[in-house]
Parts: C-alpha cells; sequence; structure tokens
C-alpha cells in the first residue's frame, strides 16, 4: 500500500486517492510540467489551461468550461445564473445536497436564493419526487451519485425520466458532479450520454482523480462568459491555477481508466465486510467505488478503535465516524489505487482488529 502523510508522517490512509506524500507529489507535478512544457495560466487565460478546459468540455460534451478553485463557488455561479435568467430565485435540491448540509447556506445568504428540498434522503432524487409539485422552480440541482447515501445512483432509465420531467416543467437541470467520474462505470455510457440534457455540470479533480483541490463548470459558451463574470465578482479569479490545473491534467486519463477497477474492487470489499465482518453496508451492493458501512457502536468508540489502529499498525481506516443512531455509527469508505494493491485478508485483518477494540470499548462505555 502507498504511504499518506494524513496527520503525521508514515501513516497510510487505506481509502481514497491522495498523494502518497505532499512533497513527492509537487515534484511529480513539476517534473509532469516540465516534461509538457506547461505554462501556468494568468488569471484564467492561456493555452495550457484553456486546451485542459476544451479537453473535458469534449470528453462531456458542452461548448465550453472554466476551471475554478473549488466547487462550492462553481455550483453557487451556476444557480444564481440560471435562477437571474428565469427572473426567478428559486431553486430545488435533495435535501442531503453539499449546499444544504456543508456550506452555511450560502445560497441565500450571498445571492438571495431560495432552496425546496425534494426528495427523501435515503433516495436519489427521482421525477416522481418532483412531479405535480405547484411551485415555480427555475433550477433543479442533481447529485450523481448521492454522497450522504452512500454513493446511490437512480437507474439509467430513472435519469432520463428525471431529466424529461425537469425540463417538462421548464426547469434548467444542474448536475453536481462532485464523484460524476466514479458513477460512469456504473451506466457504462459515455460521459456525453450521462451529461446530455443538464444545462450546467459541475466536476472535482481532487476527490477520485486525487489532485490538487480544482473544479470545472461546464456548460454553453455563453453560460460560460456569465460564470466567469460572477467567478470575478466573487474573488474566485485568483493570479493562476496552475499547479492544481497541471496536477488534474496529469492524472485525469490515468485515474478514469482504472474506475472500472475501482467499483469492482469496492464490490468486491462490500461482500467481505457484510459476510466475513457481519457489518451492514450501504448501499448493499455498492453502485460506485464507494460505500458508508454501519457499526454496532457509536462514533466516539468507533474514532477512539481507529485511533488505535492508526497507533498500532500506522494505517487510517477511514477519516471520522458519523453518528446513526444511540448506539450505531458509520464511515464512509472510498476505492482507490491503495485498495487495489490491498488483499481481502490484509483488509479483513485490519477491521477484525478495529472491530475487536470498537466493541470493547463500547462495553467498556455501557
Amino acid at each position: 500500500m502507498g504511504v499518506l502523510s494524513v496527520d503525521k508522517p508514515n501513516i497510510q490512509a487505506l481509502g481514497g486517492n491522495g498523494p502518497a506524500d505532499d512533497p513527492t507529489f509537487l515534484a511529480e507535478i513539476a517534473a509532469w510540467c516540465s516534461e509538457n512544457n506547461s505554462q501556468f495560466d494568468s488569471y484564467g487565460h492561456g493555452s495550457f489551461i484553456e486546451s485542459f478546459e476544451a479537453k473535458v468540455a469534449n470528453l462531456l460534451g458542452f461548448g465550453a468550461a472554466r476551471f475554478m478553485p473549488s466547487g462550492v463557488l462553481a455550483q453557487l455561479v451556476a444557480l444564481k445564473i440560471w435562477c437571474d435568467q428565469s427572473s426567478c430565485n428559486h431553486f430545488g435540491m435533495h435535501p442531503t445536497s453539499h449546499l444544504e448540509l456543508h456550506e452555511e447556506h450560502a445560497y441565500a445568504h450571498l445571492y438571495q436564493l431560495r432552496a425546496t428540498l425534494v426528495g427523501p434522503q435515503d433516495s436519489p432524487l427521482l421525477a416522481k419526487h418532483i412531479r405535480g409539485r405547484e411551485e415555480n422552480l427555475a433550477a433543479l440541482l442533481v447529485e450523481l451519485p448521492i454522497r450522504e447515501s452512500g454513493g446511490q445512483l437512480p437507474s439509467w432509465h430513472e435519469l432520463e425520466e428525471l431529466k424529461a420531467e425537469a425540463k417538462h416543467q421548464g426547469m434548467r437541470l444542474h448536475l453536481d458532479g462532485a464523484r460524476l467520474w466514479e458513477a460512469g462505470p456504473f451506466y457504462d455510457r459515455d460521459y456525453k450520454d450521462i451529461c446530455r440534457g443538464f444545462d450546467s455540470v459541475y466536476v472535482s479533480f481532487y476527490k477520485g482523480i486525487g489532485a490538487l483541490p480544482g473544479a470545472m463548470l461546464l456548460g454553453s459558451e455563453d453560460f460560460i462568459d456569465q460564470s466567469k463574470l460572477w467567478q470575478r465578482r466573487a474573488g474566485g479569479t485568483i493570479q493562476t491555477l496552475g499547479p492544481q490545473v497541471a496536477s488534474a491534467a496529469m492524472l485525469l486519463d490515468k485515474r478514469l481508466a482504472c474506475m472500472p477497477d475501482y467499483w469492482r474492487r469496492a464490490k468486491q470489499l462490500a461482500v467481505m465486510f457484510q459476510d466475513i465482518l457481519n457489518v451492514r453496508c450501504v448501499p448493499s451492493v455498492p453502485q460506485v467505488n464507494m460505500m458508508h458501512i454501519y457499526l454496532p457502536f457509536s462514533a466516539d468508540s468507533a474514532n477512539a478503535a481507529r485511533d488505535q489502529v492508526v497507533e498500532e499498525q500506522g494505517i487510517k481506516l477511514f477519516g471520522r465516524a458519523m453518528v446513526a443512531g444511540v448506539k450505531e455509527s458509520y464511515f464512509e469508505l472510498s476505492v482507490g489505487d491503495k485498495l487495489l494493491g490491498t488483499t481481502d485478508q490484509q483488509v479483513a485483518e485490519l477491521f477484525e482488529r478495529f472491530m475487536s477494540i470498537g466493541n470493547q470499548k463500547a462495553l467498556a462505555h455501557g
């Protein structure tokens, strides 16, 4: 397994696709830039960044794209544009959307937008969840996959039905594609086909791709021209995004080629967790390369057990356990290069030790 600096040197992170260590990763980016004669952009202008934007726009089937420092900025810009065009400040999104749970309601405080939460928390957004609604929504934000439900996706038929219903109601469709790259193997279609019908799309480069932080917003040429204006207004046009762009360009093709292997490994591990460790995975058969693993003890016990495994083994099994009930918790596991190179037996031994410690700590606390 590759080494990842997490909280201190020499700690290995089991999941994800983070760099082996920061200095080495930066050196790899520098070497790649030298080999490819890459010239950093100046405030978003330059052949290097523009060629990468064109590449991703072609991959996803859009007329234009804009590299931005964060997905938070990209998605707020998209919703602001669509709401302004409709002269309606009201949009819809899933109740577990990142905009609702993790961004301090920036859409309301910064842009005076209003949101309606659509659909149940434990299901992907479906056509039936928006059908028959009386309020006028300028746009609908759709996340593929739904992270907070363990990476669940609608079926291809359900996705096409949702697109058609939103269009029938006159809504603009925006795709939160923070993990869109990971969804490709499930649909077994080109990314252009998945994105077809969406008016705008945001994708991330630091999650499944494992690059430095950075995002891209895609849409028509006119939409992207407007997005550049709002990016500047929001303070998101910085002197250069060259290192971020270079890391994404360096890793994109490599990691996209691995997505089917990550998904296949996630399904193998889900069987192991449920059959050998007798814990519950959501979904029981992963639809992407991630899942939520539910534990029969509290988040405090889980996090303490995780930390003890770090001290004993130098391996961090997951980031943070979260509360699921009075005596139940869960954590998120994403499969990347590290878990591709770890055997079932190695994973089982690590988690058997973790479960033993967690159960002991739970008994000690009553």
